[in-house]
């Protein structure tokens, strides 16, 4: 019996640890050959010296058990190098099927203290590290179709985060790349349809070296049974959708944890106000807007309530 992904080729970034690490592996479980990548620095904030430890442990960890996998250093924030990767996973296996965006570093701070380098830096790898890779994936896609004239297999999963769906105080620079990476997939969903290819996001909720403060308070089970929080309750959706069965899912969202998917929708309207007269008034637009917000709870960010009880469902 053949294997969901058997036959084809993965490219998981920021695979050295935690959600990478468990997606790289996933994916090898399911037959695919991975290109394990990760910049290798050992601070979550970007810092210390690059290292091809994290990628050749996971690499050898896949071939031990089996798989085929090769390890990939390069930094995803740099447009040069992202090409190079997208190319090596092409050189070595003939084609590159699936593309896992998961590369990211951590550089909190409040909106009214935040520098200029931790915003620049934050957005660079998150999102334009997003952006880099999917640009020579789909270039690579394209191309391919064109010359057969007719669809070829893509899949791209990104990474998205609640940070962006509910927000997060101490991380403007982190949400606002969760919700431009939102932007880039559904727009990369509607471009590369037409070739065959989908792409899709996610926001998991898991306990990595990236999350360490945020569920600190939250012990792991007493038993020793798999943790809730344990990136290996995210990596078999990432699997999924990088697999056939996943063909009519495509600029999704999905929010993961523990055991449970949600499938979140787009924005929908919530009220509707017309003018009376040619153009909205001040006077008018408190009449109508300020008794409708009085409604809701006071420093309630749009949509927030409604995506936290979803994800806690």
């Amino acid at each position: 019996m053949s294997l969901p992904l058997e036959g084809l080729s993965a490219l998981v970034t920021g695979a050295g640890r935690g959600l990478g690490r468990a997606e790289a592996l996933e994916l090898a479980r399911l037959g695919a050959a991975v290109v394990v990548n990760d910049y290798g620095q050992p601070g979550r904030d970007g810092s210390g010296n690059a290292s091809a430890g994290p990628a050749e442990q996971v690499a050898a960890e896949i071939r031990a058990a089996g798989g085929t996998a090769l390890a990939h250093t390069g930094d995803v924030s740099d447009f040069a190098q992202a090409r190079e990767m997208v190319e090596s996973v092409i050189a070595e296996y003939g084609h590159l099927d699936i593309l896992v965006n998961n590369a990211g570093i951590l550089r909190d701070r409040m909106v009214f203290s935040m520098t200029e380098d931790e915003w620049d830096s934050v957005i660079r790898v998150h999102l334009k590290g997003h952006f880099n890779t999917t640009r020579f994936a789909a270039a690579h896609w394209r191309e391919r179709s064109k010359a057969t004239g007719a669809p070829v297999y893509g899949r791209i999963v990104n990474t998205s985060s609640e940070a962006f769906l509910a927000g997060s105080a101490g991380q403007p620079n982190y949400a606002a790349a969760k919700g431009g990476i939102v932007g880039l997939t559904t727009s990369t969903a509607l471009a590369l349809a037409k070739y065959g290819v989908t792409a899709n996001v996610i926001c998991p909720r898991a306990r990595t070296r990236m999350t360490e403060d945020v569920f600190a308070g939250l012990a792991g089970p007493a038993d020793g049974g798999l943790d809730p929080l344990a990136p290996e309750h995210v990596a078999p959706l990432v699997g999924y959708l990088a697999s056939p069965a996943a063909s009519r899912i495509n600029g999704q969202l999905l929010v993961v944890h523990g055991g449970m998917v949600a499938v979140v929708e787009r924005p929908r309207v919530r009220a509707k106000f017309d003018s009376k007269q040619d153009t909205f008034t001040h006077d008018e637009l408190d009449a109508l807007l300020t008794p409708h917000y009085a409604e809701r709870p006071a420093g309630e960010t749009f949509g927030a309530a409604e995506v936290l009880r979803l994800s806690r469902e």
